[in-house]
């Protein structure tokens, strides 16, 4: 069996690139390019859902509309692994602008587009750039810091996240008011032009050379499977249900592939993904932790803002601010546990005080009920938020930290995937779970009115103008199902949590690369988290 070691990258200099000392000046030079590139790749769908009412009234097409959306996420997904081994195998500068490329030909397509049809091609193309985006920022920044000093530049991506959920609805609509839909997607260009020119005149890396052969089966059969899943979790329950032929035709495809997948991986001399990197006990547990923080950051983004504005009352008109109590903890704790991180070189802890506050914030988010104050629902965001801060960058710090630098590209990739299918999961699995519980407390509170439901066709969907409409018993019994379907939302949420306090409790303190002075990538370290 052929393992990836016969085969690699080399830096034609024959130097590491840790092994490289970068002046702060320099790095905070790169870190500009990176922190705009990653405020593109995250900024893009929420100022996009915003417009797209407007959107869909100009170009027409409504029946297609989710496709938008889903073309966009399902490229993204499945060029993510592919975009971090190709950075490994033929360099990280070059990989990371060209994915900056593609987005913004994308980009500047998707605000040409005549026709929905146009649109959906042009978004999957920016997704596919957008799929090198985060991973490439990750991966550059593991290259230049080492894991003992990530934490001083830590702040600055956990400030570009927050800034990105809460400006992005705000941005999305003052464009489409004040100018056009198609700025929406024009406003990613200036952005993208900045960003390309600090990466090419600051970015300074080794020139990789490499003979291997692209694993171009483990490609397809990666993406089919992760394309399969993210369909699955976006058609189920909503255009199909989840026992239809659609549905299980679809696991069945992804199961198949993910086998087939780890099949070829295992006879390739340069593997897309290499299974050994899960032989590495941390990596595999981050890997767990990361896909559970995805399932609860992205489910709980979706749903409270619903309760905010459903049972509290609260303006939709700038949704991204009602998640500023979470954000604001997950941003304070995250530059606390960077700083921390750097000056100790010690990391296991937080990990573990992470998972235990983000389960608890989801049970105090459970007791929600119709007369909850938005102070109390605020308290209890923060904490959230606050657990989700000690996770963030550990994660992926950890993840990077476990293996050498030649993975660093695929261990990125790898951290982002997960967390972006835990995303998708978590939606998907909230909402069932919302959905059937809202029409359960409906039925109960109405009795046989419910069906006809005094104009409550699809109780998970109602809007809060729609539900102003209704007869003050069925907005009150609505209220109540609201709350229950966040009861049950969060308490299950909770219950997944509780699988990463396991998995925190048994990661490994392993010294982070550069917590001495004059220390190279030592492979004892990698050696001693190794299973």
């Amino acid at each position: 069996m052929s393992q990836s070691k016969t085969a690699g990258p080399v830096p034609e200099d024959k130097t590491a690139e840790e092994e490289q000392p970068r002046s702060p000046r320099e790095i905070r030079l790169v870190m500009v390019g990176l922190v705009v590139t990653m405020l593109l790749a995250m900024l893009d769908n929420l100022i996009v859902g915003t417009a797209m009412p407007t959107i869909v009234g100009d170009l027409g097409g409504a029946e297609h509309l989710s496709w938008v959306v889903t073309a966009y996420t399902l490229a993204t997904a499945a060029s993510t692994p592919i975009w971090g081994k190709l950075g490994d195998l033929y360099g990280r500068k070059g990989t990371f602008l060209t994915s900056i490329v593609i987005f913004l030909v994308g980009s500047a397509l998707s605000g040409l587009s005549q026709n929905m049809n146009e649109l959906i091609g042009f978004r999957a193309l920016q997704g596919l750039g957008a799929g090198g985006l985060m991973v490439g920022v990750m991966s550059i920044m593991g290259a230049l810091v080492p894991p003992r000093d990530r934490g001083k530049y830590q702040g600055m991506f956990a400030a570009v996240m927050a800034l990105a959920t809460i400006g992005g609805p705000l941005v999305g609509g003052f464009i489409t008011d004040h100018l056009s839909w198609h700025w929406t997607f024009y406003i990613n260009l200036p952005l993208g032009v900045i960003a390309l020119a600090v990466v090419i005149v600051t970015l300074k890396l080794p020139k990789v050379r490499n003979n291997a052969r692209i694993d171009y089966l483990g490609a397809i059969l990666l993406t089919v499977g992760i394309t399969s899943l993210v369909l699955i979790t976006t058609w189920g329950g909503q255009q199909y249900a989840w026992g239809s032929k659609e549905i299980l035709g679809l696991a069945a495809l992804s199961a198949a592939s993910l086998i087939a997948f780890c099949y070829v991986e295992q006879r390739v001399d340069e593997p897309m993904l290499p299974l050994s990197l899960f032989k590495n006990l941390n990596f595999t547990l981050v890997s767990i932790i990361g896909f559970i923080v995805g399932f609860v950051m992205f489910g709980s983004t979706v749903f409270l803002p619903l309760y905010q504005q459903i049972v509290q009352g609260a303006s939709a008109t700038n949704s991204g601010l009602l998640l500023m109590p979470m954000m604001f903890g997950m941003l304070v704790v995250s530059l606390v546990v960077g700083q921390a991180v750097t000056k100790t070189g010690k990391y296991r802890i937080f990990p573990i005080i992470g998972t235990i506050v983000m389960t608890g914030g989801l049970i105090l988010l459970s007791t929600m009920g119709t007369e909850t104050s938005s102070f109390t629902s605020a308290c209890w965001m923060i904490v959230l938020g606050a657990g989700m801060g000690f996770l963030m960058q550990i994660t992926m710090l950890v993840a990077q930290n476990s293996v050498e630098l030649k993975d660093m590209g695929v261990a990125s990739s790898t951290a982002t995937l997960f967390r972006t299918i835990g995303g998708s999961f978590g939606v998907a699995l909230f909402g069932a779970l919302f959905n059937n519980r809202v029409t359960d407390t409906m039925k109960e509170r109405l009795g046989e009115h419910a069906s006809a439901g005094g104009g409550v066709k699809d109780p998970g969907q109602m809007s809060p103008a729609a539900l102003r409409k209704l007869p003050e018993a069925v907005q009150d019994a609505y209220h109540h199902a609201v709350s229950n379907g966040m009861h049950t939302v969060f308490l299950w949420g909770a219950g997944v949590a509780v699988i990463a306090i396991a998995a925190a409790v048994f990661l490994r303190e392993v010294p982070l690369r550069g917590a001495g002075k004059g220390e190279k990538p030592a492979e004892s370290s990698l050696e001693a988290a190794a299973v």
